[in-house]
Formats: C-alpha cells, structure tokens, sequence
C-alpha cells in the first residue's frame, strides 16, 4: 500500500507542473552517448519521456545529433575527422556522409522508437526546415558548416496541431542552395525562439554544469545568464559546453523561460528535471 501512496504523490508533485506547461512548446535537442547505449533502456528513456510529454498535453519538438555515428561512417569510408574548435570540418565528401547518417538513418531510427512507445512522430531532413549560412568563424573555413539562419516552421506547427512530435535532423540548405552541417545545440536553440518554446532542454551525457566537470557534486543546479561570461573565464565553461551555454543565453533573452542540461543516462531525465521541485540537471534562467 505504501509503495502505490509514493507513487500517487509523485503524480500530484507532477499536477501542478503539468497543468502549467499544457499546450505549450518544448524543444528537446536529443544527443550524447546514451544514443549509442547497448542498454535499450538507456536508449529508449529519452523517447519514453517525450511520449510521456505528449500523452499530457505539452507539443515536444526534437532536434537530434549523431556526431559519432557520423565518425564510425567517415572511418568506414576511409576519411579521417577533422575538428578545429570542436566543428567537425566538412567537406564535399563528408556532407553527403553527414546527411545519410543524420536524416536517413538516425532520424527515422527515433521516429520509430518514439512510435514504438505509443507516441506519434514525423521525422524531417534539417535541410527541409533550416536555412543556414556558410560559417566563417576568425577566417577558418570549415567547408560545408552552416549557422542556421531561418526556420520553417510551418511543418513544425502542422505537427504540433495534430499532436505529432516533429524529429529534425542539423542539416540545413545554404544560401547556395548545397546542403551543409550544422551544429544540433545552435539549430535546437534556434528552433526553440522561432517556435516561441516555453523550454528548451539539452539531452547529453554528463549531468549539468559543474564547477568541477569531474565531481558530479560540483552540479550547478542553477545559473542566470549574467553569471556565464565569469564561468566562462574561468574555464568552468568550455569545449563543447560553449555552444550549448551561449545558445541558450540567446533562447533566454529571445523568450525562452528556462534552458534544461540534463544528463540522458538517468532514467527519465527530463520528467524528473522538469515535473520535481528540485530537478536533476542545470538549469539557465534570466
């Protein structure tokens, strides 16, 4: 009988969130090495969690990357990965690679997961929702990499309409009409301001931000934007964790409520992130 009251009061600890965030817009960027988990569990919970968003009202919009899954393909096609900044270089050769491995083999591959679950999902190339620009960062060209400029969101809002959860790859159409990669973190962050998202929730591998990115107790449960630039300087924040901090700064300050680090391994990371009082990942405020 006490097992069946906990869970009862977990369910009214949830209520409230629920009935705040119904019918609202959240965009999950859906990535790190839980993807790859020989454990379905672990590679199914982000999924069931987006399910669960669903069944309650709220209209998940996912973003996914692949950039490992996009290694192991390079390697088999006997092109070695270049990074410059943590960008993987992009040539002619790899774009193709990059667009097969995202769109036509991740992309359904979560679409049918999430359908599995009992969820309803539509899957779509980035390069039929964004438009980016070539990206040029202090000279460096990085060939085929875009910044995401524009999004479609018609398709998306159709999705939204009929309770299908849109599953979008980082690609996207350059001004020159070639397809180009993009990274997942920016393009969720763009997604989530043109679609006015109330959240946006990064999924990856570690826990949050911490202050020692090697003692899990360090996690900084929460951060307002005007505290990064002093992480940031201090080498808190760095590597891979810049585009994810300056995007959701840019989210935040563009209508975004609340940006969501949270680590894809623990079980129903998001639920417990976003439904409990005290969450379990990092989250960036105004």
């Amino acid at each position: 009988m006490q097992d069946l009251i906990q869970k009862a009061e977990v369910l009214l600890e949830a209520l409230p969130y629920i009935q705040r965030f119904r019918n609202s817009t959240f965009v999950v960027k859906y990535g790190g090495s839980f993807m790859n988990s020989p454990d379905p569990k672990v590679r199914n919970g982000v999924a069931a969690d987006i399910v669960f968003l669903e069944a309650v009202g709220i209209n998940p919009v996912v973003v996914h990357g692949g950039g490992k899954a996009i290694t192991r393909a390079m390697d088999a096609a006997g092109i070695e990965a270049n990074f410059i900044e943590g960008l993987r270089v992009t040539d002619e050769a790899s774009v193709n690679i990059v667009e097969r491995v995202l769109s036509e083999e991740i992309n359904p591959e979560i679409v049918r997961t999430i359908e599995s679950l009992g969820g309803r999902a539509q899957g779509f190339s980035g390069t039929k929702i964004f438009k980016c620009r070539k990206l040029l960062t202090d000279g460096v060209d990085y060939g085929y990499v875009g910044e995401v400029v524009e999004v479609n969101t018609e398709p998306l809002y159709q999705c939204i309409l009929h309770a299908v959860t849109p599953v979008i790859s980082p690609t996207a159409l350059g001004e020159d009409g070639r397809v180009y990669n993009c990274n997942a973190d920016t393009a969720a962050a763009t997604a989530a301001i043109a679609l006015k998202a109330r959240r946006l929730v990064f999924m990856s591998d570690v826990p949050g931000l911490m202050r020692d990115p090697k003692d899990p107790s360090t996690l900084i449960s929460s951060l307002k934007i005007g505290e990064v630039d002093g992480l940031k300087q201090a080498g808190i924040i760095d590597k891979g964790m810049i585009p994810k901090v300056d995007s959701s700064a840019e989210a935040i300050k563009a209508g975004v409520h609340r940006v969501h680090f949270v680590d894809g391994r623990v079980p129903h990371g998001v639920l417990l992130e976003v439904f409990t009082h005290k969450g379990v990942g990092t989250e960036i405020v105004k």
